[in-house]
C-alpha cells in the first residue's frame, strides 16, 4: 500500500525527531556527570565532538560512494538508526570516563550520516513549490530531536542513565516507523557511480556560495547547542541552589534548542514566499548579534537570560533548512542526496573546531566573552549569501524569489 504525501511527510518528521535524540544524548548529561564523577571539560567536549567526527567520516564515505542516491533511503535510514541506537545504549555498560564511550559516540555519529541528509532527501522528493517549508519541517524535527535529551534529563531527575536509555528507545522507534514512509515523485534515479560527483559542490560557483553560507552558520550552531546547557547551569548556579539550577537549566536548554524547531518552520514559510537568501541573511544577522550579547547577561536575571536564549535558539537554526533547500534547487536532481551529504560533511567538520574552542575560551576569558567568538561565522555566512543573491543561478531559488 502506497503511503501518501501528507502521511509520509509526517512519518519522516516524526522519525527524524526520534532518531536525532541520539545526537546530544551524552552531551545533555554532562552537568550530571560533572557532579557525580567530576567529569573534566576535555572529555565533556569529546562527548559531542566524537559524534561530529563520526558524522563527518560517515558522510565522506556516503558521498564517495553516492550511498544517499544509490540505496533505498528508507532502508538506509532504518539500518543507520538501529546501529546508532545500539552504540548509544552500549554506553550504559561501561564506565562514563572510559574511552569506549568516545568510540560509541563516534559510531553513533557515523550512523547519523544515514539519517539526517537522507531524511532531507526523502522530504525533498515530495516538494511542490514548497521545498523551503518541507526541509524546514525536517530540520525543525532535527532541532526538536536534538533538544529531547535535555527534556529526558529533566524528567528523569537528572539521571544520566535514563536519558541515554530513552534516546536509544526513541531511535529504535524511528527505525521501525521509517519503513512505512513513501518516496515522492521527485526522487530521481542515481547516475552511474563516479566518485568525482562528490566534488560538484565545489566546482559550481552557486553551490560553493551556498556551502560557504552553510559553513558560516555551522561555525555558530553546534558550539551553541553543545555548550548552552553548561552555560545556563553555570549562570543559574550563581542565583539559586545547585540542584535547582540543574533542573531549570535543563528545561531552559530544551526550550532554547526547541525554539529552533519553530524557527525552522516559520523560516521555511518566509523563505518560500520572500526568498532563501533574504531569510538566511536576516537569521544570521540576528543570531550573530545574540552570540555577542548573551555573555553580558551571565550570572544576572535568569528570566532575561532565558528570553535572549530563546531568540538565539529561534534564529540560529531558522536559516539551516534553507541552505539545504538551496542545494536541492541548484544541484543536478540526480545528485541531490550526495550534494546534501557533502554539504553536511563540510559543516560538521568545521564544528569540531568551534565546539572545542568554547571551553578553552571559557578558561581564558570566562563565559562573559566565550560565545562572542562564534559571531564571525554568521558574518561570513551573510557575505556568502549576499554574493549568491547576485549570482545568475539565484533565479532557481524559491521559484525565482532568491
Amino acid at each position: 500500500m502506497r503511503t501518501g504525501r501528507g502521511a509520509s511527510l509526517a512519518l519522516i518528521a516524526c522519525c527524524q525527531i526520534a532518531a536525532m535524540a541520539l545526537w546530544f544524548s551524552a552531551s545533555a548529561v554532562v552537568p550530571a556527570l560533572k557532579r557525580e564523577i567530576g567529569l573534566d571539560a576535555a572529555t565533556a567536549s569529546l562527548f559531542t565532538s566524537a559524534v561530529q567526527a563520526g558524522f563527518v567520516s560517515g558522510t565522506l564515505i556516503s558521498a564517495f560512494f553516492s550511498l544517499a542516491d544509490r540505496i533505498d533511503p528508507r532502508r538506509f535510514f532504518l539500518a543507520s538508526a538501529l546501529v546508532a541506537a545500539t552504540a548509544n545504549a552500549a554506553i550504559l555498560a561501561v564506565e562514563p570516563t572510559s574511552f569506549l564511550v568516545i568510540g560509541m559516540r563516534f559510531v553513533t555519529g557515523m550512523s547519523m550520516a544515514g539519517i539526517y541528509p537522507v531524511g532531507m532527501k526523502l522530504a525533498a522528493s515530495w516538494a511542490r513549490r514548497d521545498l523551503g517549508l518541507l526541509v524546514g519541517l525536517l530540520v525543525g524535527a532535527l532541532t526538536l530531536g536534538s533538544a529531547m535529551p535535555h527534556l529526558f534529563n529533566a524528567l528523569g531527575g537528572i539521571d544520566w542513565r535514563f536519558t541515554l536509555a530513552a534516546a536509544s528507545v526513541s531511535a529504535v522507534a524511528a527505525a521501525i516507523g521509517i519503513s512505512f514512509a513513501g518516496i515522492g515523485p521527485n526522487h530521481a534515479k542515481a547516475p552511474p557511480f563516479d566518485p568525482a560527483h562528490a566534488l560538484a559542490g565545489f566546482r559550481q560557483t552557486s553551490l560553493r556560495l551556498a556551502n560557504f553560507g552553510y559553513l558560516g552558520h555551522m561555525w555558530e550552531l553546534y558550539a551553541m547547542w553543545a555548550w548552552i546547557g553548561v552555560f545556563l547551569n553555570a549562570s543559574f548556579a550563581r542565583t539559586m541552589a545547585v540542584e535547582s539550577a540543574g533542573f531549570h537549566a535543563a528545561l531552559a536548554t530544551f526550550a532554547t534548542i526547541a525554539a529552533g524547531g519553530v524557527g525552522c518552520i516559520l523560516g521555511g514559510v518566509f523563505a518560500d514566499r520572500l526568498g532563501r537568501t533574504t531569510l538566511t541573511i536576516l537569521a544570521m544577522a540576528i543570531s550573530g548579534s545574540c552570540a555577542l550579547i548573551v555573555g553580558l547577561l551571565f550570572g544576572g536575571s535568569p528570566a532575561l537570560l532565558v528570553g535572549l536564549c530563546l531568540v538565539w535558539g529561534f534564529s540560529i537554526v531558522a536559516d539551516s533548512p534553507q541552505f539545504s533547500a538551496s542545494i536541492a534547487e541548484l544541484a543536478d536532481r540526480r545528485l541531490v542526496g550526495t550534494m546534501l551529504t557533502v554539504q553536511t560533511s563540510m559543516g560538521f567538520l568545521l564544528t569540531l573546531v568551534s565546539i572545542h574552542m568554547i571551553p578553552w575560551l571559557v578558561d581564558l576569558v570566562g563565559w562573559r566573552w566565550a560565545f562572542a567568538a562564534l559571531a564571525p561565522g554568521p558574518l561570513f555566512g551573510v557575505i556568502a549569501m549576499w554574493r549568491l543573491r547576485q549570482h545568475p543561478d539565484a533565479v532557481k531559488l524559491a521559484n525565482g524569489r532568491r
